[in-house]
C-alpha cells in the first residue's frame, strides 16, 4: 500500500482545466508546479491508502464547496505565480 494525498490529483486536474481558459499565463512545468504547491499549501490534505478511501474522497470532491475552495486557491496561485515567476 502507498499513502497518497488525493488533493494533489484534484489540484493538478483542476489547474490543467483553469489554464486552458487563460492565454496570458506561463504554462511551463516550473510555473505549473509552483502553482500547485502554492495551492496545496493552503488546502487541506486528503490522504488515502485504499480504493475505498479514494472512492469516498472522490464523492466528497463532487460537493460544490469542495470544488469552490480548490478553484479559489488555484486562482490565487495562478495570479501569484504570474506576478512572481521563478524563471
Amino acid at each position: 500500500m502507498k499513502i497518497q494525498n488525493y488533493m494533489e490529483d484534484v489540484v493538478q486536474d483542476e489547474l490543467d482545466e483553469l489554464l486552458t481558459e487563460r492565454d496570458n499565463v506561463c504554462k511551463c512545468t516550473k510555473c505549473k508546479l509552483d502553482m500547485m504547491v502554492w495551492a496545496l499549501n493552503r488546502l487541506p490534505a486528503k490522504y488515502v491508502i485504499t480504493d475505498r478511501g479514494r472512492l469516498y474522497t472522490k464523492l466528497k470532491e463532487q460537493e460544490v464547496q469542495f470544488k469552490a475552495d480548490v478553484v479559489k486557491e488555484l486562482t490565487k496561485a495562478i495570479d501569484f505565480v504570474c506576478k512572481n515567476p521563478q524563471h
